[in-house]
């Protein structure tokens, strides 16, 4: 499953604004940590406060700080704000439409669509955001195990 970058950019920006709960965060250090266009992302944070997620604050120490309840909020509501998920209905003129293949290939992605919606459903931007705690930690382990270390 491959999600679109706006999507990928909600989760990842909706995740750095829990990080920070303390202060505004700017689309200039989400920007830059994830390598990705100011204006994509300020798009993307527009849509977000419209659906309520996100709160804006202007000027100096200005930004974005997130104002939705990470216990309820799923990866399926922020995904759902910026693309479709499913099959695309089969077009007339591609090789299985209206055939028996095609009905049955169709049926199998729908299924595997309502698995993945259902589990996207399932994951709260709290739990995302335990998980990532979990990697860094991770990281910063393996880290330290290969730090070079100093003899006496």
């Amino acid at each position: 499953m491959k999600l679109q970058i706006s999507s990928q950019l909600a989760i990842f920006a909706v995740l750095e604004l829990i990080a920070h709960p303390d202060r505004p965060v700017t689309v200039g250090e989400i920007g830059s940590k994830y390598g990705v266009s100011n204006h994509h992302l300020a798009k993307v944070m527009h849509v977000l406060g419209r659906a309520g997620l996100v709160t804006s604050t202007r000027g100096a120490g200005g930004g974005y700080q997130f104002c939705g309840n990470a216990r309820r909020t799923t990866l399926l509501d922020l995904i759902d704000l910026f693309e479709r998920m499913g099959p695309a209905p089969p077009h007339s003129g591609e090789p299985d439409a209206g055939t028996s293949q095609g009905r049955a290939l169709l049926q199998v992605l729908r299924e595997i669509d309502d698995i993945a919606r259902s589990t996207l459903g399932s994951i709260t931007l709290a739990t995302m955001y335990k998980l990532v705690e979990q990697q860094e930690a991770r990281g910063a382990r393996r880290g330290a195990e290969h730090a070079p270390t100093k003899h006496q």
